[in-house]
């Protein structure tokens, strides 16, 4: 089956109305998460067989998301799918305003490589939450965890419901040529633009997760030992191939070198002291970036770390001080694990930096004082973030994750997920049982006056 067939099956279907009803909605959202349970240890050996993601981490920062997203849903789903009422203004009495949920129809879901069971499935539950079909797409290179996604999804729904699209963009070039009803992407700023291009030739609506170089401040007020606990356990997760991971770090001249030293310690400790042996520190998921991430480390800035192994695609926690804007590690989104650290001396200093990249999708902020807080989150643009930790908000859905500007658009997670997928249809219900004629022509002194009071 091709693409196009697919799409015309899910047409088809979705206008047959089998995705309206609720209760059709929570019972495949029910199947999805027996299946995955029934697939759980698949799923971990796939993750750990394409990224060295030890079981632990898998679980946390992959298939225990998906889960907490299955049962927001199945506990909430009800309660979001139900049509709201407003309160009508005067300007439209007698009336009922409504507004009614509805799904857009076929969504196109295109994941990446670094987190491929969340990036994929997270989306899809929120698609198929709000009633709509799904064409999903995920990346080529974390092989096994597409395989097994593959059998999930193909052992789980029917492709005139969810389809899914094997290999790379090669074999699938035209897959952006279709017409869809919404397209959600998680993935690279080029490529997003690609899909924003292709999208407007058919006015189709997007969400873009993309990523950007996302700063971590660390400043003197701060509980140290733990800005160093939180810090390093977002920025070395995935061997930091994350897209919300502190890309670099603007840390107060009088504790940069206190900060350095306990990064250090904290990494011995974690990872011992031979990271590249370490059966749970993950590797880089291909030789291309491998060689980039590498070409990104300046050897006489490199206070620790900064060795590799080839053959494992493995590249050591790697420390650079003092870090400027004139460094390769800043030219462009580290996505691996080095660590710039960038001494600061005032705060406008920081924002000056921060302003030179483009739009981050995170911030993190290390402090115990509360103004300075405030202050970067009313003076910084970016997508979300954390106070006192870092990448924790991605892992939650009471709050929405989302990029803006250049880090990418639209929320998802949770109800924001929901509204995601979902046009909300606004209705006016007017009585028949009185009418105001002051709104009909032809046009008075009296009815003037009227119209006055009420639009004021």
């Amino acid at each position: 089956m091709d693409i196009l067939e697919a799409l015309n099956m899910q047409r088809e279907f979705f206008n047959a109305g089998n995705t309206r009803c609720t209760e059709y909605r929570l019972n495949v959202l029910r199947k999805l998460k027996a299946n995955i349970k029934h697939m759980e240890g698949e799923i971990l050996e796939a993750l750990y067989a394409d990224l060295s993601k030890a079981g632990m981490e898998a679980y946390i920062t992959e298939v225990g998301i998906v889960y907490d997203e299955i049962n927001y849903m199945l506990k909430n789903l009800r309660k979001l799918s139900k049509p709201r009422y407003k309160l009508s203004p005067l300007s439209h009495m007698p009336s009922r305003l409504l507004e009614y949920k509805e799904p857009y129809g076929n969504v196109l879901i295109i994941s990446p490589w670094n987190f491929p069971f969340l990036l994929t499935i997270s989306p899809l539950v929120d698609a198929l939450a709000a009633g709509n079909t799904a064409i999903v797409k995920p990346s080529a290179k974390a092989a096994h965890t597409k395989n097994i996604m593959q059998k999930l999804i193909e052992s789980t729904f029917p492709p005139e419901y969810v389809y899914y699209v094997g290999g790379g963009r090669e074999q699938n070039a035209n897959l952006l040529d279709y017409h869809y009803d919404y397209i959600f992407f998680t993935g690279s700023k080029n490529f997003g633009k690609e899909v924003m291009k292709k999208a407007a030739e058919h006015l189709t609506p997007v969400t873009l997760e993309l990523g950007g170089k996302s700063p971590c401040i660390i400043d003197k007020n701060c509980n140290m030992d733990l800005a160093v606990k939180r810090s390093m356990f977002g920025k070395l997760t995935n061997a930091g191939q994350v897209c919300v991971a502190p890309d670099y770090f603007l840390v107060h001249e009088d504790i940069a070198e206190q900060f350095i030293s306990k990064c250090k310690a904290r990494i011995q400790e974690v990872y011992t002291d031979e990271p590249l042996n370490c059966d749970f520190y993950p590797n880089i998921i291909s030789k291309q970036e491998f060689d980039r991430i590498l070409s990104l480390i300046d050897v006489e800035k490199t206070v620790f770390g900064g060795k590799s192994y080839a053959n494992s695609l493995k590249i050591e926690p790697t420390l650079l001080y003092p870090v400027n804007l004139q460094d390769a590690c800043m030219s462009m989104e580290i996505f691996g694990p080095i660590i710039p650290v960038i001494p600061y001396n005032n705060h406008e200093e920081n924002l000056n930096i921060i302003a030179k990249n483009p739009t981050p999708l995170a911030l993190y902020i290390f402090t115990e004082d509360k103004k300075i807080a405030d202050y970067y989150i009313k003076n910084v643009r970016f997508g979300g973030g954390c106070i006192n930790d870092t990448i924790m908000h991605v892992g939650t859905n009471k709050i929405g994750f989302g990029g803006v500007g250049q880090s990418g658009m639209g929320l998802y997670h949770g109800k924001y997920g929901f509204d995601t997928f979902t046009h909300k249809k606004g209705m006016v219900n007017t009585s028949i049982r009185f009418d105001m004629p002051v709104r009909y022509l032809p046009p008075s002194k009296c009815k003037m006056n009227i119209l006055k009071r009420v639009l004021r």
